[in-house]
């Protein structure tokens, strides 16, 4: 992934240090600088030592500000966390509450009403989702402030554009898991030994048809942290994918390689920890 990144940062079109200098400069100046900076070197020596230098824990200074690549990335990732804790949590409750009442009332209005807004939840872009809701509750109606940051007023729409399409896909996940338990035998038989319908599915159903729903959770959380860069353009939110988009265009190579790498290890911390959730769910998986 590193690789990767490193090789389409060099390879996109334009100078960072003409960027950073500006076009009236002259060309010895710009050429000392590109020296000072190391830019000048061949690519495979750059590659050795951006990846011995990320080995120590460095990763470098940013072109443009000059400042260590950690803080910057830390800085705005902070606002990128609060963002993503409050659009997964939205996701997961919302997706869940949907999930119980489609799977409940199976092949109803209500259950045919559900897999349609999911639908068009996992279908609709979410730039094209941010654009309605600003259009909507802060250019017409002025209820919610239209982007940056500051208070939890100004986190509720890019929040509820990350969270629609994560929604949608664990309400789905809900009622199919969901459907599925309600069918079984221990189901029947908590039922016939006094139970209520709605008893037998919230205390047994429900905690076993939440392995897949919270497999989704998880990966839907890693994928708020990279859909952010969209949202976060659209509502100037200045997160990590804010942080990445404007890293992108001043061709600032160690800053968008530096946050990639900290987007990454938070997804692979986020599987680790929903592998690890599973053991709470199901006493099984902790034998």
């Amino acid at each position: 992934m590193l690789t990767v990144v490193f090789i389409l940062m060099r390879i996109i079109p334009g100078d960072p240090v003409r960027l950073m200098l500006g076009v009236d400069v002259d060309q010895a100046t710009v050429e000392a600088t590109r020296h000072a900076m190391g830019l000048d070197r061949p690519i495979l020596v750059q590659y050795k030592d951006y990846i011995l230098t990320v080995l120590r824990g460095d990763l470098g200074r940013s072109i443009t500000s000059r400042r260590l690549v950690s803080s910057e990335v830390a800085r705005h990732f902070r606002n990128t966390a609060v963002l993503g804790l409050v659009a997964a949590a939205l996701a997961a409750v919302m997706g869940l509450v949907l999930g119980v009442v489609a799977a409940c009332y199976k092949n109803t209005t209500l259950d045919y009403l559900t897999v349609v807004f999911a639908v068009l939840g996992i279908s609709t872009p979410s730039y094209f989702t941010g654009i309605l809701l600003i259009l909507l509750f802060a250019v017409k109606l002025q209820w919610l402030p239209a982007g940056s940051a500051g208070t939890f007023r100004h986190l509720l729409l890019p929040a509820l554009t990350l969270a629609a399409g994560s929604m949608s896909i664990i309400a789905r996940m809900t009622r199919s898991s969901l459907v599925e338990e309600l069918q079984r035998d221990y189901v029947r038989t908590a039922v016939a030994k006094g139970l209520s319908r709605r008893q037998a599915t919230l205390r047994h159903a429900l905690r076993n048809a939440l392995i897949p729903a919270v497999t989704t959770i998880g990966l839907e959380f890693g994928f708020v942290l990279g859909g952010s860069v969209l949202v976060e353009t659209v509502f100037s939110y200045p997160g990590i994918g804010w942080l990445i988009m404007s890293a992108i265009s001043q061709r600032d190579f160690p800053l968008v390689q530096g946050a990639v790498i900290v987007v990454a290890l938070t997804f692979v911390l986020i599987n680790f920890l929903t592998d690890i959730s599973y053991a709470f769910l199901d006493p099984r998986i902790r034998y």
